[in-house]
C-alpha cells in the first residue's frame, strides 16, 4: 500500500479529526535539461545563502534527513573511475576505493554521489543528490541526471558550494523506473556513478468481472459464516484472490450490510492500519444498505471492515477492480451526464424493469464516453418506486449475470449507489432487476477508465473533511456548501469522496459539482452562484441517515459544490478516499 505520509504529503493534505455518522533552494541559472512533455518542475541547486554550504552541521542534517527517504542509494553503491590522463594520487590508496564522508588523504581527489527521492504526485518524485567533491584543486562537478524515460537534466557544483542537488521529475507512466546519477571532475579526471530504483506513487485501474470475495453469511472468505459482532472486524482477502494479482494498492468494492440488529456503520481501511474515523456504509437496524468503496489494500493483500454497531451485520463485498502501480486504465472525468431513464425511455424502453429481468444499455459514444478502448466507466445508480424489494447488478455485455449486486432497495424507496462496472467489447453494459416486482432505474455517468487516460489514483489514508454537526450548520434546502481540496505538487482530475447526509428534516436529494468560481472569487466578491446540474449522488427521506461513495471531477480550481436539492436542511458529512491525479 501506498505510504499514507506520503500520499498526504503529494496533494499537500492535512487530516481533520471527527466522529463517523451513525450510532527552498536558490534556482541554478545555468541548470540545463533534455525537454519534453514528461519534464518535471524546474529544479534547485546553487550555493545556500544562509551558509549551508560551509556549515558541517547543517549539511549533515540535511544528508541525514535524504537517508529517510522512501527510496536510497548511498555512495558506496556508486560505481567510480579514474578517467584517462588523470593524475596519480599524491597518497593514500586509489580514489575509486574511497567510500562517501571518508577523510582522503592529502592529494588524493575524491568525488562521491548519494541519492534519495521521495513521491510528490501520482507520477512525480522529487530527487536529492549529496555529491561530495574532495581535491587540492579548485573544481567544478559536472552532474548529469539521466531519469530512464529518456529524458536527462545536467547540473553543475562548485567545489566549496552547497553540495546537494534538489531536482523534481514527472513521469509519463506509473511504475519503476531507474534514475542514474552521474557526476564528473573534469579537471582531476573522476567520474563517479549511482543509480536508484523508484516506484511512482500512482496506481491505475483494471477492470474485474464482479466477483464475491466476502459473505459472512455463508462464510464465503472467512473462516466460517457468522454476523460480525458489535465493534468487531473482519478481514476480506482481496490480493491474490479471485484472480487479483499480488501488488494491488486499492480495491474498487461494493459493500452490502444486511441483516443489521442496530444502527450504526461500516468503516473500510487498509488491514493492518489505525481505523480511520471516517464511514462507508450507515445503517439503521433491520436494513440492508450497499455503497461502493474505493479502499487500500494492506501489503498483504487485505482490507479492514469494521462494525461500528451496538449491534451484529452480517457484511458481503464484491469486487469490480483494482488498482496498480504499473500501467493500466487512466482515468477521465465527465460532466455527470444522464445515460438511462427508465421513466422517460431514455437508453432503453420506456417503463419499468419487470422483476427478474435484464436489459442493455450502450455507453461507449454516449455522454461523453469515447466509442472505442474504454474498459470500465464510474456510474450513479438510482432505483425509484419499485413494488417491492430486490437488488440491481450490473455487468458487462457478453457474459453471464453474476452472483453479486450494486444496489439493494426496498418496496417505494428511491435509493442510489456509485457503480464501476467493466464496458464489454461491444460497449455496452447489462441491468438486471434482481427483484420480482417492477423498478425504474436510473443511470448518470461521471467517468470512465481507458488505457490513454491521463489521470493516476492516489489513494490516501481516510480522513474526513467536513462535518456540520461539529458547528451545529446544517446544510439548508436549495442551498449549496463548498469544499476545497488542497492539491499540493498534483493536478487534479477527479476525487473519490463519501458523502453522508444524517438529521434530516424531510425527503430529498444531494448533488455534488464542480465549483466554477475560484476560492480567490469567493473572497473577493466576484464569484457568481453556480447552477446545480441535472444530476444526483444520493437520495433520502426524513429522518435517514445515508452515504453514498461521490466521484467527482474536481474542475479547474478544485473547489467542490455539494447541493441540498430539497426544501429542509440536512447535516452533511465529507470523507475523502483518494484523488485522480494528471500530474
Amino acid at each position: 500500500m501506498i505510504s499514507a505520509a506520503v500520499v498526504a504529503a503529494a496533494v499537500g493534505f492535512v487530516p481533520g479529526v471527527a466522529q463517523a455518522a451513525g450510532p527552498s533552494a536558490d534556482h541554478n541559472p545555468a541548470a540545463t535539461a533534455t525537454p519534453g512533455p514528461a519534464q518535471g518542475g524546474a529544479g534547485k541547486a546553487g550555493a545556500a545563502k544562509s551558509g549551508t554550504a560551509n556549515d558541517p552541521s547543517k549539511a549533515a542534517a540535511a544528508k541525514a534527513e535524504m537517508e529517510k527517504s522512501p527510496f536510497f542509494s548511498p555512495a558506496e553503491r556508486a560505481v567510480r573511475t579514474t578517467l584517462s590522463g588523470a593524475p596519480a594520487p599524491k597518497g593514500g590508496p586509489a580514489s575509486a576505493q574511497r567510500t562517501d564522508g571518508a577523510a582522503a588523504p592529502s592529494g588524493d581527489p575524491y568525488l562521491g554521489v548519494t541519492m534519495g527521492a521521495s513521491n510528490t504526485s501520482a507520477r512525480g518524485i522529487m530527487l536529492t543528490a549529496y555529491v561530495m567533491n574532495i581535491s587540492d584543486t579548485p573544481t567544478m562537478a559536472d552532474v548529469t541526471v539521466d531519469w530512464g524515460d529518456g529524458f536527462t537534466r545536467t547540473e553543475y557544483i562548485v567545489k566549496g558550494e552547497y553540495p546537494f542537488l534538489h531536482l523534481d521529475h514527472v513521469y509519463a507512466e506509473v511504475g519503476a523506473h531507474k534514475v542514474t546519477v552521474t557526476a564528473k571532475d573534469v579537471i582531476n579526471k573522476l567520474t563517479t556513478t549511482n543509480t536508484l530504483d523508484v516506484v511512482v506513487a500512482g496506481s491505475e485501474f483494471t477492470p474485474h468481472a464482479p466477483t464475491r470475495l466476502l459473505d459472512t453469511r455463508n462464510g464465503t472468505g472467512v473462516p466460517g459464516a457468522g454476523a460480525v459482532a458489535p465493534y468487531g472486524t473482519t478481514r476480506v482477502k482481496v490480493a491474490g484472490t479471485g484472480g487479483i494479482p499480488a501488488g494491488v494498492s486499492a480495491a474498487a468494492l461494493n459493500l452490502t450490510a444486511t441483516n443489521t440488529t442496530a444502527a450504526g456503520h461500516v468503516s473500510a481501511y487498509a488491514a493492518g492500519t489505525e481505523r480511520p474515523v471516517t464511514s462507508n456504509v450507515n445503517f439503521t437496524a433491520g436494513q440492508s444498505v450497499p455503497n461502493l468503496a474505493i479502499v487500500p489494500v494492506s501489503e498483504d493483500g487485505y482490507v479492514e471492515l469494521a462494525n461500528r454497531s451496538d449491534g451484529s451485520t452480517d457484511l458481503v463485498a464484491d469486487v469490480t477492480g483494482y488498482f496498480t502501480r504499473s500501467a493500466a486504465g487512466g482515468y477521465t472525468s465527465l460532466t455527470p451526464t444522464r445515460l438511462v431513464d427508465t421513466r422517460a425511455g431514455l437508453g432503453t424502453a420506456r417503463g419499468q424493469v419487470a422483476g427478474q429481468q435484464t436489459f442493455g444499455t450502450q455507453i461507449a459514444g454516449q455522454g461523453g464516453v469515447p466509442a472505442a478502448g474504454v474498459t470500465a466507466v464510474a456510474l450513479n445508480v438510482t432505483v425509484t418506486g419499485p413494488k417491492d424489494a430486490g437488488h440491481l447488478t450490473l455487468f458487462p455485455s457478453g457474459q453471464q449475470t453474476p452472483t453479486t449486486s450494486n444496489l439493494n432497495f426496498t418496496a417505494g424507496q428511491t435509493v442510489a449507489n456509485s457503480v464501476i462496472v467493466p464496458v464489454g467489447p461491444d460497449g455496452r453494459i447489462n441491468v438486471r432487476n434482481g427483484s420480482w416486482s417492477p423498478a425504474d432505474v436510473i443511470v448518470d455517468v461521471v467517468g470512465y477508465y481507458s488505457a490513454d487516460g491521463k489521470a493516476a489514483y492516489l489513494p490516501l489514508t481516510p480522513t474526513r473533511l467536513s462535518d456540520s454537526r461539529e458547528w451545529k450548520w446544517p446544510l439548508d434546502g436549495q442551498d449549496y456548501r463548498k469544499q476545497d481540496l488542497p492539491a499540493g505538487k498534483s493536478v487534479l482530475e477527479g476525487a473519490v469522496l463519501n458523502a453522508t447526509v444524517t438529521n434530516t428534516e424531510g425527503s430529498g436529494h444531494l448533488t455534488v459539482a464542480p465549483d466554477p468560481n475560484s476560492w480567490d472569487q469567493y473572497t473577493n466578491g466576484t464569484a457568481v452562484r453556480p447552477t446545480p446540474p441535472n444530476s444526483s449522488n444520493l437520495n433520502w427521506t426524513k429522518g435517514a441517515t445515508v452515504s453514498n461513495l461521490v466521484q467527482t471531477s474536481t474542475g479547474d480550481h478544485a473547489l467542490l459544490d455539494f447541493w441540498n436539492r430539497g426544501w429542509e436542511p440536512t447535516d452533511l458529512i465529507i470523507d475523502m478516499f483518494g484523488v485522480y491525479d494528471r500530474r
